[in-house]
């Protein structure tokens, strides 16, 4: 018997770059499926390839966007460019399954093409583009405001509607799922983006990334204006120029809208010397960069999206060993447990106070590295997480594993 098929769209990064769609797609193939991937083409990366059993078929990226018309424009060519890629990929070899990520929520349209052909559709919610909107800029004042988010809803609803099922990120999605769109709770899982411990875990420290410096701090993520990485740099300035920390060096790891105009607030605050933007790193850059900390922050600020939003970066620092500094925020105390230091949202001077006296803690600091890691490998880790994800697979499928590898 053939191996099933499944068809994976993701729009928000490259793969494997997105760590949580390449962790699926590897759990899928060790399961016996086959996998072939749509998504945007990173710098460098050829049109289509084939990685670790994994066909990937990756399109020009639309411009960057401005405004509503430019988000619509991108949305738009993304979609299209999409619609012909699923196209080349049945003719190559039909698919039994469309999985599609958001953000977007464009993709129910498209898999509603399909399902007329038989293929099933999963929706895996990555992100709650309502409350994206709504922390991004505010509650809507005026009319075009609240169409947008209007936009936004009926956009989610109808993602809702049209899936076979509902994959969520945490419990709070799931909620949503079920609550605000109306899927029946045994249409959803809740399949977290755990870190593969087995990779994930700390390796030999780097000390040329200190710059000369006792300590390291880092912060890794996407940048855009919820997600809260100008705290950083307030972190930073106050850490340096207020407590008069020298011996600290931070690293702000990652990419997005915000980069640029970060590293041009990094050097008017004068901390040129004290913190690296090196922007876009790769799985060995991060293990190096973690492997060296002394600390990992986590000062996302509260607002409707992070509040119910699980922070990968904070399971990743337990997972290589970091000490953590967060903001009490409901998903990542949950993701991180007992083995984070806590800060009331918003108060950076506090939280900047916590960070240098653990940076003065080196007891204190072994102690949670020790107690975070085994949390990543008890609780957090992705083996279990991967299990419950192919489960969605063959219960559609109505597939067993005596088939797998035939």
């Amino acid at each position: 018997m053939p191996r099933p098929h499944v068809l994976v769209i993701v729009q928000n990064l490259p793969v494997p770059l997105d760590r949580r769609v390449w962790l699926e797609c590897r759990a899928l193939t060790e399961s016996g499926y086959e996998v072939s991937v749509i998504c945007p083409r990173g710098e460098g990366d050829p049109a289509y390839e084939v990685l670790e059993g994994v066909h990937l078929h990756k399109y020009r990226p639309a411009p960057a966007a401005g405004g509503v018309f430019g988000y619509l424009l991108e949305f738009s060519l993304s979609w299209l460019r999409t619609a012909w890629l699923s196209r080349k990929v049945w003719r190559r070899r039909p698919f039994e399954v469309l999985q599609a990520c958001n953000p977007p929520d464009t993709y129910w349209l498209l898999a509603r093409f399909w399902q007329r052909r038989g293929v099933r559709f999963v929706f895996d919610h990555h992100d709650l583009n309502p409350e994206v909107f709504r922390s991004r800029f505010g509650e809507p004042a005026t009319p075009a405001a609240r169409a947008q988010l209007a936009g936004l809803h009926w956009l989610e609803r109808m993602t809702f509607r049209t899936a076979d099922h509902v994959i969520s990120t945490n419990t709070s999605y799931q909620r949503i799922a079920v609550e605000r769109g109306g899927v029946p709770i045994g249409r959803t899982s809740v399949v977290r983006s755990g870190p593969d411990t087995t990779v994930m875990r700390p390796g030999r420290p780097e000390s040329a990334l200190r710059r000369g410096r006792r300590h390291l701090v880092v912060w890794l993520g996407i940048m855009g204006p919820q997600d809260g990485v100008d705290v950083v740099l307030d972190i930073a300035r106050r850490t340096v120029f207020e407590h008069g920390r020298e011996d600290v060096q931070f690293a702000v790891l990652g990419f997005g809208d915000c980069l640029e105009e970060l590293r041009r607030r990094c050097t008017a605050l004068g901390l040129d010397d004290y913190l690296d933007l090196p922007g876009r790193v790769g799985p060995a850059q991060i293990a190096e960069y973690f492997s060296t900390a002394s600390a990992g922050l986590s000062p996302d600020p509260r607002n409707p999206l992070n509040d119910v939003s699980t922070m990968n970066k904070t399971m990743e620092y337990l997972a290589f060993g970091v000490p953590v500094v967060a903001y009490r925020l409901t998903e990542n105390a949950i993701s991180a447990g007992d083995c984070a230091v806590y800060t009331e949202p918003g108060d950076a001077a506090g939280f900047t106070a916590e960070l240098v006296a653990l940076l003065d803690d080196p007891d204190r600091r072994a102690d949670l590295a020790k107690r975070g890691r085994l949390r990543a490998e008890r609780d957090l880790d992705w083996a279990p997480q991967a299990h419950t994800y192919v489960s969605v697979y063959d219960r559609l499928l109505r597939r067993s594993h005596a088939n797998e590898g035939n």
